[in-house]
């Protein structure tokens, strides 16, 4: 009897070794964390705005629209507007409400600059930055810059607590990464997760080549660093993917190396200045690489080159296939704008493209990007601008009208700044109406533009892949 207990026991005493040795084992797989977030903590801030409710528009992200990419800025239901006094009652002066929202940011320098989102103080009339140790300081807004969502503030301080900024380039897919931020208002919260891709385009943003992660990020975070296993800045937290407005494994973060630069222009000038080449681009599929004789579907095929570009004084032609950049291999189109933009106006580039069945070198001067992308488009080109609302649109086609079911409408071709912007409004969008009246064609969708009131709420109707949606919008200029 004693025997069997005694193997018995050897037996189980084997099982909970073996079981412990696993679990040691598997944990051992995994990093600690615990390091990084006790050492950058104190550097990462709660970013609190206040704003004129009247000043906020409702916008397609707060919507029931599927398949949208959204910033995760936290923002408030829309607030009604004042009723109007019934003739019984005696007229009162109200204030206009403010609504609060909050963000995330980083400082960067032990002197108190902070970077964040654009979008999380965009608008903003007043911002206070929550420190770790729970002080509260109000910060200067040194610079914002809309097409890269980010913005950098400054904080009276000396000695402050600063993240370090990594080489970003060096990030690789699989590699950890951890996020620091206030989900919910939930200061300090720390996710983690791994890179999923790099050099993301997106609509949204045609100048920032987004790190995609799966790291938990939800309404908050905005503006957060995204930190290495070695503690260091690789990325700042801006959007996530997502049907349901909350996290569903698919993350955003613009590069430390695309923050650099910007913020180093914004505490020089306050402002960003891009390159700029002049061509329309597409995508090289595996039947066009064939026609063009490149070995494989790589490159930006440019379909235009506009009038009085740098591209055209380069003698840049419509059929070139741009393979390189200073070096850097051109496999998406999506990347021409990425590393164009990045390169300082004036500076000359090299530029390997195939023509012909050829590769050939040419060396471009970069230009300034203009503030306006699609005035620069050839006025023969299909569609027109509408500057008020910062839109090129179009034709709505017939087959897409029968798919969606809408019987009238422009399609938009292209987004730039301003209105439709702040709107979240997107390539392919069709706009059915403005103002309260049905939108028929390009021409009168234009003449109303000219015609909107300023200062006052105007209505947009869009549909967005067959799902119908109201919008709000005030016109300052």
């Amino acid at each position: 009897m004693i025997a069997r207990i005694t193997l018995h026991f050897k037996l189980t005493s084997t099982v909970l070794f073996l079981m412990l040795w696993s679990g040691l084992s598997q944990a051992a797989q995994f990093p600690d964390f615990t390091v990084i977030v006790e050492k950058a903590s104190p550097a990462v801030v709660n970013i609190s705005t206040t704003r004129g409710a009247r000043q906020q528009s409702q916008t397609p992200g707060q919507g029931p629209l599927p398949d949208m990419f959204k910033d995760f800025f936290g923002r408030q239901p829309p607030q009604q507007e004042p009723s109007q006094p019934t003739p019984k009652q005696p007229s009162q002066k109200r204030r206009a409400p403010k609504a609060r929202s909050s963000g995330s940011g980083f400082l960067i320098s032990e002197d108190g600059y902070i970077l964040t989102n654009h979008h999380v103080v965009k608008g903003a009339s007043k911002i206070v930055v929550a420190l770790n140790d729970r002080r509260e300081m109000e910060a200067e807004l040194v610079g914002s810059d809309p097409r890269s969502d980010l913005a950098l503030l400054k904080i009276k301080g000396q000695g402050l607590p600063y993240l370090t900024m990594a080489d970003s380039d060096k990030l690789k897919v699989g590699e950890w990464v951890l996020a620091i931020g206030s989900p919910f208002g939930f200061d300090h919260s720390v996710t983690a997760g791994i890179v999923s891709a790099k050099g993301r385009g997106l609509r949204s943003e045609t100048y920032v080549p987004f790190i995609q992660t799966d790291v938990a990020i939800n309404p908050g975070n905005s503006g957060g660093p995204l930190f290495n296993l070695n503690g260091e800045v690789v990325g700042i937290n801006s959007q996530i993917y997502t049907r349901s407005g909350g996290f569903m494994g698919v993350s955003f973060a613009i590069p430390s190396n695309t923050a650099i630069t910007v913020a180093a222009q914004l505490r020089d000038t306050g402002q960003v200045a891009r390159g700029w080449l002049g061509v329309q681009i597409q995508e090289v599929s595996q039947d066009l690489a064939e026609s063009f004789g490149l070995k494989k579907a790589a490159g930006a095929l440019i379909s235009q080159v506009l009038e009085n570009s740098p591209a055209q004084a380069a003698g840049l032609q419509a059929g070139d296939v741009i393979t390189q950049i200073d070096g850097h291999e051109i496999i998406m189109s999506a990347q021409v704008a990425h590393f164009i933009g990045a390169i300082v106006p004036e500076r000359t580039a090299v530029i390997k493209l195939v023509r012909d069945g050829e590769s050939i070198d040419v060396d471009v001067v970069i230009g300034h990007l203009p503030k306006s992308i699609a005035s620069t488009l050839d006025g023969g080109k299909k569609g027109k601008y509408v500057e008020r609302i910062g839109v090129r649109v179009g034709i709505l086609a017939s087959e897409k009208a029968q798919e969606w079911s809408v019987r009238n409408g422009v399609e938009i071709l292209e987004v730039d700044e301003g209105v439709a912007q702040e709107l979240g409004l997107q390539v392919g969008d069709v706009i059915t109406s403005m103002a309260n009246e049905l939108i028929f064609s390009i021409v009168q969708f234009a003449e109303l533009a000219t015609t909107l009131p300023k200062q006052q709420s105007i209505s947009l109707r869009i549909v967005r892949e067959g799902s119908p949606l109201f919008v709000a919008f005030r016109l300052n200029e």
